[in-house]
C-alpha cells in the first residue's frame, strides 16, 4: 500500500510540474482596442496559435483597453522587459523617423498600393528603422480604415475647422497638418477622448470607422466628415530581446502564428469596413462628403513643411 501510494505522488508531482513548467516562455501582449475590436480578435488568433504550435512551450498573455498602460508606456514597458508586445504606428516615429510614413495624411489612394508599399522596399526600410532604433520587431501588420473626422457640426471644407478643438495622437505630422487645415489640435491619449468629448473639453477627434464604433463615439458626436486624411497601416511588435532569447524553433512558430494572425485580421478587416458605415448610421450619425481635394491640397503642403528630407526621400517612393 504504502508503494502504491508513493508512486502515485511521484506521478502526480510529475504531472503537476509538466502543468507548471510547460510554458518556457510566456508573452505579454497590451494592445490600446477593446474586446469588440478585430484587433483584439486577431491578437487571441495569435495567442491560440502559438500556444498550440508550441504544445505549450509558448505562453501569451493578451491584455486589452490599455490594461498595461498607454501606448508609449506600454513601447517603454517592451525596451525595459516587462512587457514583451504590443499594436503600434506612427507613434513609432518618436524613436524611427521613417515610420512617420505609416500615416502620412493623403500618401495612399487605395489599399493596393498601400499593401505594395508595405510589403515592398518602403516597408523593409521602415521595419529595419524601428528595429534598429527602437528595440522592436515588427512581426505582421494590419491595415487601417481610412481616418475620417468626426464633430458635431458637419465638416465639408478646411475653412469649416476654425477653432475646432481636435484630439489628435501625439504625432508631430498630425498636430501640424491639423493646423494648417485651420483647427487647433489637441494630443491626447486615445482612452481620454470620450470623456473629454462628453465634457466639450474637446470638440472632435478623426480615427478609422471601426474605432469610432468601438470607442462608442457616436454617443457624443454627430457627423462623421469624410475626410479620408489618412490611410494607413499599423504593426503588431515583439521586443527584440525577447525574441531573441527565445530558441530557433519557438522564433519560428512566433513568426508562423504572426503569419497566420495577419491573415486572419486582413480577413476581418474587409467584411469589418463594409458594415460599418451602416452601423455608425444605424446609431445616428449622419455622414458628410467633404471637399476631398481642398482637403487633399492644403495637407500636402503641410505634410511637405513638416517631412524631414530622409522622410521626404521615402516619401517620394510610394
Amino acid at each position: 500500500m504504502f508503494k502504491t501510494l508513493l508512486k502515485a505522488a511521484i506521478a502526480s508531482s510529475i504531472v503537476f510540474a509538466s502543468i507548471t513548467n510547460a510554458a518556457d516562455f510566456t508573452l505579454k501582449l497590451g494592445h490600446p482596442a477593446n474586446e469588440d475590436n478585430i484587433w483584439h480578435k486577431a491578437a487571441l488568433k495569435f495567442k491560440q496559435s502559438a500556444e498550440e504550435k508550441s504544445e505549450g512551450r509558448i505562453s501569451v498573455q493578451v491584455y486589452p483597453s490599455e490594461q498595461l498602460g498607454k501606448e508609449m508606456d506600454v513601447i517603454n514597458s517592451i525596451q525595459l522587459g516587462t512587457a514583451d508586445m504590443t499594436i503600434t504606428g506612427e507613434s513609432l516615429q518618436n524613436w524611427a523617423p521613417k515610420a512617420a510614413l505609416l500615416a502620412v495624411p493623403y500618401a495612399f489612394t487605395n489599399s493596393e498600393q498601400l499593401r505594395s508599399a508595405v510589403e515592398g522596399e518602403v516597408g523593409r526600410e521602415i521595419s529595419e528603422q524601428i528595429t534598429e532604433r527602437a528595440g522592436l520587431v515588427p512581426l505582421a501588420w494590419f491595415e487601417r480604415g481610412a481616418r475620417h473626422l468626426t464633430s458635431n457640426r458637419p465638416i465639408r471644407t478646411p475653412d469649416e475647422l476654425d477653432g475646432l478643438k481636435l484630439r489628435v495622437p501625439n504625432v508631430p505630422l498630425f498636430v501640424k497638418t491639423w493646423e494648417r487645415l485651420g483647427a487647433k489640435p489637441i494630443p491626447m491619449a486615445f482612452s481620454e477622448v470620450f470623456t473629454a468629448l462628453q465634457q466639450n473639453t474637446i470638440d472632435g477627434q478623426e480615427n478609422p470607422l471601426s474605432l469610432i464604433n468601438s470607442a462608442s463615439f457616436f454617443e457624443v458626436q454627430k457627423y462623421v466628415n469624410l475626410t479620408g486624411h489618412v490611410r494607413s497601416w499599423i504593426y503588431v511588435v515583439i521586443g527584440q530581446d525577447k525574441l531573441n532569447s527565445m530558441p530557433d524553433d519557438l522564433q519560428k512558430i512566433v513568426w508562423d502564428a504572426a503569419a497566420e494572425m495577419q491573415a486572419y485580421e486582413h480577413d476581418m478587416f474587409a467584411a469589418d469596413e463594409q458594415q460599418l458605415a451602416d452601423t455608425l448610421k444605424s446609431k445616428g450619425m449622419e455622414l458628410i462628403e467633404v471637399d476631398t481635394e481642398a482637403f487633399k491640397t492644403k495637407a500636402r503642403a503641410a505634410v511637405m513643411e513638416s517631412l524631414t528630407p530622409e522622410q521626404i526621400e521615402l516619401f517620394n517612393k510610394i
